[in-house]
């Protein structure tokens, strides 16, 4: 899978616009750090893995135009940005690990010149290390799944999310490669339309088959016994378990629950965060309520109508049958007190 969100070219940072897929391929790049917070805030790079790379990426960037005297004077800058990519999007605990990465570097370097270097290399280490993750967790997760396995999924976790081949979706994919997926159903994912837009769009390439659905019709495939095993991603996962995911999530995990199918959760290491203790405390985005009420320029609701729209909802640990990530399958109870070691 050749699909890269982000890139990072010599002083520019390189994203593929996701909010003109599938009909147009568009490729942005930023010789500013603020476009490239802006972009994350528009969604036009989103996964929380791919999140946390292009603020990597960012901030390098950024280092390189801050033109400071002295080394405290640079981190006052430095720390000031930082401020900003944090506030793009609070729920996707990627983006604020990847931003305490780059903060650990720079109060470790002696000087500006030194802290500019280090930063591209960290922010290259990132990629490079959800890269590797997404391989491993995909393999540990297509041992899950029965043979002809019929999966269910939201949202898009694939290439186009992550540094690698994706999440859920890389699990998906590596099944397909091991003649052991029959079929594939992709919630379209309201109000932002990811799975209809982005994952249709992975799983044409890929030649996996599959079948787009509207999120309410998941019910009724499950009640049909036409679904083996429900796979999604992370945005957040608390110490309990409880995991943060695109609002819909929770609806799916109940419904399985119900029908008595496993429901998988899919991510590095890295989206898991111990210092959060339940799902209680994970803070959830609200988006604009235009994206409810309109569709692209088109309005839909009368005018005036007002809308609720959380960008997550959380998946209590109770219905979680495992969490997959590139150290192993870990399985209930989960307790993530810290950097947790693979349970089994």
């Amino acid at each position: 899978m050749k699909v890269q969100p982000v890139v990072w070219r010599e002083g520019v940072v390189a994203m593929l616009d996701q909010t003109q897929l599938p009909e147009r391929v568009v490729i942005e790049e930023f010789d500013d750090w603020r476009g490239v917070a802006e972009a994350i805030r528009q969604m036009k790079v989103r996964g929380a893995p791919a999140i946390g790379i292009a603020a990597a990426y960012g901030l390098a960037l950024a280092a390189r135009n801050i033109n400071a005297p002295t080394m405290d004077a640079f981190r006052t800058e430095f720390d000031a940005i930082c401020t900003a990519f944090a506030q793009t999007r609070p729920t996707a605990v990627n983006l604020f690990n990847a931003i305490e990465r780059m903060q650990r570097v720079v109060a470790h370097s002696a000087t500006p010149d030194e802290a500019r270097a280090r930063l591209l290399t960290e922010a290259h280490a990132i990629q490079r290390e959800d890269y590797e993750a997404d391989h491993a967790l995909a393999t540990h997760g297509a041992v899950l799944l029965p043979d002809n396995a019929r999966v269910l999924t939201i949202c898009n976790t694939g290439a186009l999310a992550t540094g690698g081949i994706g999440t859920a979706l890389g699990i998906i994919r590596v099944a397909h490669q091991q003649g052991k997926l029959a079929h594939v159903y992709a919630c379209e994912t309201r109000p932002r339309l990811q799975g209809l837009r982005l994952t249709t769009w992975e799983l044409l390439q890929e030649g996996i088959p599959f079948e787009v659905i509207a999120d309410s019709a998941a019910g009724l495939l499950m009640a049909q016994g036409k679904v083996d095993a429900v796979l999604v991603g992370a945005d957040r996962i608390a110490a309990n378990g409880d995991t943060a995911n695109k609002i819909g999530t929770y609806m799916l995990a109940v419904l399985a629950h119900y029908h008595q199918v496993p429901f998988y959760v899919a991510a590095p290491e890295s989206t898991i965060d111990p210092t959060t203790p339940d799902g209680a405390h994970i803070p959830i985005e609200h988006r604009d309520p235009s994206e409810i009420t309109h569709l692209g320029a088109i309005q839909l609701a009368p005018a005036g109508a007002p809308a609720f729209n959380p960008a997550f909802d959380v998946t209590p640990a109770s219905l979680i049958s495992a969490i997959i990530t590139e150290r192993g399958v870990y399985r209930p109870p989960y307790r993530f007190t810290s950097v947790p070691s693979t349970q089994g």
